[in-house]
């Protein structure tokens, strides 16, 4: 059986890496409530190549989460349907997974440094209407955190990292499964 459809596996190069993250991919972030249990929600970021640039509305909790208790996690994926069998195509499923501890840069304010990272984010995120969604809420109080990895993993493919492999489950190999044989 063929497993093409797996695609290439393994981490990202630092070239797709740099592309992914240019993307219209949201981020996933996991904080801290005051209370300790977690709290996850879907934002927009900013990659500046070292760094993750969060812009949050001064009344978004998890600003006020992440002021409390500066640790953090973050997935960074697409969506993807299934790959269309007729005509060949091979899905990659590409993901981002990184934690650390934020910097709050700005707390709420307007016309901060936050204005700029904004809307760099609202032309990625929304195209030719990102500059007026943007201008339509330059007056409202902006948090900027700033996020600068301590852990950083990436994954493409399909397919399972061979470190999650039970070797002697009885089983095909790790290359059976795979078609890594040669």
């Amino acid at each position: 059986m063929s497993q093409e459809y797996r695609g290439t596996m393994g981490g990202m190069e630092d070239a797709e890496l740099d592309a992914f993250l240019q993307s219209d991919a949201l981020s996933r972030v996991a904080c801290l409530k005051p209370d300790g249990s977690p709290y996850v929600v879907p934002i927009w970021y900013q990659w500046d190549g070292t760094s993750f640039w969060f812009v949050g509305r001064e009344r978004a909790e998890w600003c006020r989460f992440m002021e409390h208790d500066p640790r953090v996690s973050i997935v960074i994926d697409k969506e993807h349907g299934r790959p269309d069998e007729s005509s060949g195509e091979i899905k990659q499923i590409p993901k981002v997974m990184t934690s650390g501890r934020v910097e709050i840069v700005e707390r709420p304010n307007v016309g901060g440094a936050w204005v700029d990272i904004a809307a760099k984010m609202a032309v990625r995120y929304l195209g030719e209407n990102g500059p007026s969604y943007l201008e339509s809420t330059l007056k409202q109080p902006r948090w900027l955190i700033k996020l600068t990895p301590e852990e950083f993993r990436t994954w493409k493919g399909m397919g399972w990292a061979k470190r999650y492999w039970v070797g002697e489950s009885g089983g095909p190999s790790y290359e059976e499964a795979h078609g890594l044989e040669e």
